[in-house]
């Protein structure tokens, strides 16, 4: 018989929350009591489990000389090389066997020491409290002070707070916690993201003077009809509550009433104030604003909202979710400086520090609690915890962690349950203990599809007729829900290229009272940095079982640059609405913002001829506001000179803002008044056939095959008719999709492998005529294509006629003509749409102006490669000594490797520049969508195989 030693490790697989634990409070950041920052370098040893070491390490003398060092906050699967484990990543899939509470007995398991003195200037230790606090760690935490064990918890989002007073020393403290990757709470943690164990928040010891502050709860309503503010602070301890500003000097629990100005997020006034009582002054940032369900609408200050929002997870790719306050302040500064207006905290309370940033800067906050089953949907949801009466203590935890921590934020609107968790009985006690602690913000869960439990009917990635129906009422449900303002919680999944058809869903947004608005996913691609790759993605650290890039669908790139999507999007949500059509001289400017007027904006024109400003000043608008429109006068237009002309029309900040300079851009319009003649080439050359080459004005082409060599100097490789492009995220889809995914079909058809068949070469006396058959093998699909150019002896003019024969099932990823030029091509300057990529429903920011960037410039790059960079509506582009001119206007791509290079690429150094540029010249492309998770493209925007006729002139550049 044979006996093993355990260490006691029962509480990983507890549903319970832990124990020890104090109860959840009001979360600041600062009061004039003293506190220590537990941050910074920590002793580390991972084990491969749970039990495999004893609680020795937590004994004071303990000899941790032959540990690693990690840094706190942080993961330490992204700290040594890989010496400490690897991230992984799933959507929703659990990458441990389905049996809760039960975990593996692999559990990589990271005991952690940190020994500390206490500051010189440190209360006397006799004097008051101490509190030790955990602001998150992934995912079950033990924890000893000097030996002494003094619990554990589970909740990784969330705080918690331990009392540590009677166990301090002046030095020599240690404290110890140990932290295990898996536990029984990993089950309500399956938030699509990388499972990134560690002590990933702040650690700080708080001193608590006697009679200091405990949990206060701020109430700050807003009487929109009378202009008054009512505030109560309610303080489990008793003080006085002052705001200078406001000449408020009441006992806690006191109510006054006073006039002031409304905190939203388009003016998001604070009142410094102070909250004093026995042992400590807190400071407080009250905002007063006051949020109810009325009218079948969600209203702030007696206003209906329109979210312009983002879903938010914390990223970092080299810290993963340990953010500092720069990067959370950098995440707040794009988001207001792009017109987003609310943010929903997916999937899980962010760190309390970005709430704060909310409150300052002015963003809408849907604040999720920490929850998500979404792996149960693969047993039909089956043994569910939110359907488990034994969990329901731990999500009513994690409930109370969160509203206690979060509840005087004004920029929180609503708390959210969580999202993915199917349904349930702790769903429901969940939505009644939070409507009975703070009835006066509402409850949101997307998975609640009656609205049994929550203010808000609530959908992600529904399709746009859907959304229409909706918004029409005419969408049916229960009673409740028929009466009940609609969001869309996800939308407009930014995976890749993309999201497509964003505008469409604004409009159907404006157009409908009760459509409340939505938030893109998501904010940031999930991207870890990577020697080998770039910015890493599922699979990529050697996972069993992973979701791919599915972890990269963000608005802005791993490193936080905004990515097209972005910038269309900023375009999209506009706070100001700029139109008009040329005729009579004017501009419509609607004001679309939910409170202020327009008199924070100046308004400037300027007239562009071909592209360029000939003339500029500023426009005298009206402070509209919210909601009105006016039109406006514009100056005389200059003369154009008979060339394509039009007006731009621009709403800038009138002066500096917290989150933006003087001068910022917020919205922009364009008013077309003349449109450009179509270049002209008179058929006035013949062609001459030599032994080899038929020469044509300024061209060559082979004698045999009909195939373009010169134009001038340039050498040109390959001139064909290209229908192909490497599948986007959006264009591949997603399996559980129910519309038809065309990148699959695509290549099933073959249109990434045609076969180009030359039928006739036709030496005429004013053209040179090619005729071909593109088709891909094993189908009987094909194009009749016809190449037919003509010269006026300088200029050199190609028309393809295109026809297509068989059955065409699908629509075309694009359709043009590509060939290659010298890789010294560099620069390319272009009269078109800028000066970012635009595809046919994501062009809404691509401006008509002149542009010019290199051809590195010109690439987008998304984290797995695939199309992307194509200039929406080019009448004409230069590169490499040639100029191409439009009939009718194209989408111009140049890129340094095929579109087949970039279809095989999995990460962006696999793409290495060849010894050619290559040129697309496409009259017509697929729109985007943004099926990787919602709908495709809308039929508006498919690119189908019809009948088609395109030309495009070639000249030397002028």
């Amino acid at each position: 018989m044979s006996f093993r030693t355990t260490t006691a490790v029962e509480y990983v697989e507890d549903v319970s929350p832990g124990n020890g634990a104090l109860p959840p409070r009001a979360w600041y950041a600062s009061s004039d009591a003293a506190s220590l920052s537990l941050n910074g370098a920590w002793s580390l040893r991972v084990s491969a489990t749970a039990d495999a070491e004893d609680d020795a390490f937590a004994e004071p003398g303990f000899d941790a000389g032959d540990w690693a060092e990690v840094q706190v906050p942080g993961h330490w699967v992204l700290q040594g090389d890989g010496a400490f484990g690897s991230p992984i990543y799933t959507n929703h899939l659990y990458p441990f066997p389905v049996d809760p509470p039960h975990v593996p007995t692999e559990n990589p398991t990271g005991d952690h020491l940190r020994v500390f003195d206490l500051p010189a200037d440190w209360p006397d230790l006799s004097e008051g409290g101490v509190v030790l606090r955990f602001d998150g760690v992934e995912s079950c935490a033990r924890v000893w002070l000097n030996g002494t064990d003094i619990g554990e918890f589970k909740g990784s989002r969330l705080p918690h707070e331990f009392a540590v007073g009677h166990l301090l020393r002046p030095s020599g403290n240690v404290l110890a916690v140990r932290v295990h990757q898996w536990s029984a709470g990993s089950y309500l943690e399956d938030q699509d993201q990388w499972w990134l164990p560690g002590i990933f928040r702040d650690v700080t010891l708080l001193h608590r003077p006697a009679g200091s502050v405990l949990d206060y709860f701020v109430h700050a309503s807003y009487d929109h009809v009378a202009g008054e503010g009512t505030l109560r602070v309610d303080s489990d301890v008793d003080g006085r509550v002052s705001v200078p500003g406001l000449d408020i000097d009441v006992a806690t629990g006191e109510t006054v009433t006073v006039p002031v100005r409304p905190w939203t997020a388009e003016s998001p006034v604070l009142y410094d104030g102070e909250l004093v009582t026995e042992g400590e002054r807190v400071p407080l940032r009250v905002g007063f604003r006051t949020v109810v369900l009325e009218d079948g609408l969600i209203k702030v200050n007696g206003t209906p909202l329109l979210f312009k929002g983002v879903n938010r997870h914390e990223w970092h790719p080299e810290q993963g979710r340990a953010l500092d306050l720069e990067t959370m302040r950098a995440d707040v500064l794009l988001m207001k400086r792009h017109n987003l207006n609310a943010v929903r905290t997916s999937h899980y309370p962010p760190h309390p520090a970005f709430l704060d940033l909310c409150d300052e800067y002015g963003l809408w906050v849907i604040d999720e609690c920490d929850l998500e089953t979404h792996g149960f949907v693969e047993q039909a949801w089956r043994d569910n915890p939110v359907d488990d009466d034994r969990w329901t203590p731990a999500l009513l935890d994690r409930a109370a962690r969160m509203v206690e921590r979060d509840k005087n934020h004004p920029s929180v609107v609503i708390w959210s349950l969580g999202n993915e968790a199917g349904t349930g009985r702790g769903l429901t006690a969940m939505a009644e203990w939070i409507h009975d602690r703070d009835r006066s913000r509402l409850v949101h869960y997307e998975g609640d599809i009656d609205c049994r439990d929550t203010d808000m009917y609530s959908r992600m990635y529904a399709f746009h007729e859907e959304v229409d129906r909706i918004g029409r009422e005419l969408d049916g449900g229960t009673h409740k829900r028929r009466g009940l303002p609609f969001i869309l919680c996800e939308y407009g999944h930014a995976m890749g290229n993309g999201p497509g058809g964003i505008a469409d869903y604004q409009r159907l947004f404006e157009a409908h009272e009760r459509l409340q608005g939505g938030f893109i996913w998501e904010w940031i691609d999930h991207g870890i940095k990577d020697e080998r790759y770039g910015f890493a993605y599922g699979g990529d650290f050697g996972e069993e079982l992973h979701d791919g890039n599915f972890v990269c669908d963000g608005l802005v790139f791993p490193d936080r640059q905004p990515s097209p999507g972005l910038v269309e999007f900023k375009k999209v949500i506009e706070p100001v609405g700029i139109e008009g059509d040329g005729s009579d001289g004017t501009v419509r400017i609607t004001n679309k913002q939910d409170f202020a007027d327009l008199s924070a904006f100046a308004f400037e024109w300027s007239y562009q001829v071909d592209g360029e400003t000939v003339e500029l000043g500023s426009l005298s608008v009206p402070e509209l506001a919210a909601g009105e429109s006016a039109d406006v006068k514009l100056p005389g237009a200059p003369d154009g000179r008979g060339a394509e002309t039009g007006w731009t029309v621009r709403a800038v900040l009138a002066e500096d803002t917290l989150w933006a300079p003087k001068g910022h851009e917020v919205a922009w319009g364009q008013v077309a008044v003349a449109a450009r003649p179509l270049p002209a080439v008179a058929a006035s050359d013949a062609p001459v056939v030599g032994e080899r080459l038929i020469t044509l004005g300024p061209a060559t082409f082979d004698a045999r095959t009909g195939e373009l060599r010169t134009i001038g100097g340039v050498h040109v490789t390959g001139l064909r008719l290209d229908v192909w492009r490497a599948p986007t995220d959006n264009d591949d889809g997603a399996e559980w999709q129910s519309d038809t995914r065309y990148g699959l079909l695509w290549r099933k058809f073959g249109l990434h492998r045609m076969r180009h068949r030359l039928d006739a070469v036709e030496v005429g006396e004013d053209a040179l005529t090619v005729r071909t058959r593109v088709a891909p093998a094993a189908w009987e699909v094909g194009l009749s294509t016809v190449y037919r150019w003509t010269s006026d002896g300088d200029r050199l003019r190609l028309t393809v006629s295109v026809g297509p024969e068989g059955d065409w099932t699908v629509p075309l990823p694009r359709l043009g003509v590509r060939f290659g030029i010298d890789g010294s091509a560099d620069r390319v300057r272009w009269f078109g749409g800028g000066p970012g990529e635009g595809y046919p429903d994501t062009k809404s920011a691509s401006r008509l102006a002149r542009w010019d960037a290199t051809v590195d410039e010109l690439q987008t790059p998304y984290v797995r490669p695939q199309e992307n960079g194509a200039r929406a509506d080019v009448r004409w582009a230069e590169i490499g000594g040639l100029r191409i001119d439009g009939d009718p206007e194209f989408s111009f791509t140049a890129r340094r490797w095929t579109t087949e290079q970039l279809a095989a690429a999995t990460h962006l150094p696999d793409l290495t520049p060849g010894d050619t540029v290559w040129v697309n010249l496409d009259h017509g492309l697929h729109g985007i969508g943004s099926q990787s998770c919602g709908p495709g493209p809308l039929p508006q925007y498919y690119l189908r195989a019809e009948p088609a006729e395109f030309s495009f002139v070639f000249s030397e550049p002028s």
